[in-house]
């Protein structure tokens, strides 16, 4: 078992690791929207209708007619269009870079649900980006976009709670939240969350077969960190470990719930 001075040393080591990473992570205007693809088509409606013909322009790199059409159909109400002309603002896409424009459209798609949008404004609060820098607004726009299950936004709330940015530090709301995002198979959470369990900090429990599971499926979609956590872990396992982290990363399916205990991990 790690001793709770060790334990409380992993936590402070994860803190300014999380910290540095966070501030990467939105460091980009693309970030924003890097996990995301411009919205499904709608149906009936004439604003909707303009939407579909700004979308395939859209898609097409047809961005000043896209322009057009998606400006005609934000106007008229449609929640998709708003998202995507903010996108195109917040990224300089076939207009000038205008932040305060995309913040206001997606203002107007947020209030109708949609979740990317409540992400970027929450992106936007937390780097002070057109508007007045606030963790706590930022920690807000983050939750209605996690509960809505985008989890971009569930692995910045785990991450807001685990450094307590802005925020009381809550051990138990983080390995919650990125325990959600990790299970829609986000790779930086799964990596994270395997990092709680190889140290056992944050309240999980210490599993070096859990952690390189984790960091397996993490590996599996490209994460370079978490392939050489997981190889670097691997050398301190017996066969019996990594044969049951393989035979559990194997079996598992994205939005299933992830395991916190194997059988034969320490």
């Amino acid at each position: 078992m790690i001793s709770p001075r060790a334990q409380r040393t992993a936590a402070s080591r994860l803190c300014l690791a999380l910290s540095l990473l966070l501030a990467c992570w939105l460091a980009l205007p693309s970030q924003a929207s890097s996990s995301s693809t411009p919205p499904k088509a709608s149906t009936g409606s004439p604003a909707s209708m303009s939407y579909e013909t700004g979308l395939a322009e859209f898609r097409s790199g047809n961005y000043m007619a896209a322009y057009k059409d998606l400006s005609a159909a934000a106007k008229g109400g449609d929640a998709n269009a708003q998202q995507l002309l903010g996108h195109m603002y917040y990224m300089g896409t076939g207009v000038a870079q205008d932040f305060a424009q995309a913040l206001a459209w997606h203002r107007k798609a947020a209030a109708q649900g949609l979740a990317e949008s409540q992400y970027v404004i929450g992106t936007m609060y937390y780097s002070g980006k057109s508007v007045a820098l606030d963790y706590r607004e930022a920690l807000q726009w983050f939750r209605k976009a996690g509960e809505h299950g985008h989890s971009d936004a569930q692995y910045m709330l785990g991450a807001m709670y685990f450094t307590g940015k802005g925020i009381p530090q809550d051990y138990k709301s983080s390995v919650a939240w990125f325990q959600r995002a990790a299970e829609q198979g986000h790779a930086e959470a799964q990596r994270l969350l395997g990092l709680l369990h190889m140290h056992g900090v944050g309240g999980v429990p210490q599993d070096n077969v859990i952690a390189y599971m984790l960091w397996n499926l993490s590996a599996a979609t490209g994460n370079a960190e978490a392939q050489n956590l997981r190889d670097e872990a691997a050398h301190d396992m017996s066969e019996a470990q990594i044969a049951e982290g393989q035979a559990l990363s194997s079996k598992w399916q994205v939005n299933t719930p992830l395991p916190t205990r194997s059988a034969s991990g320490s």
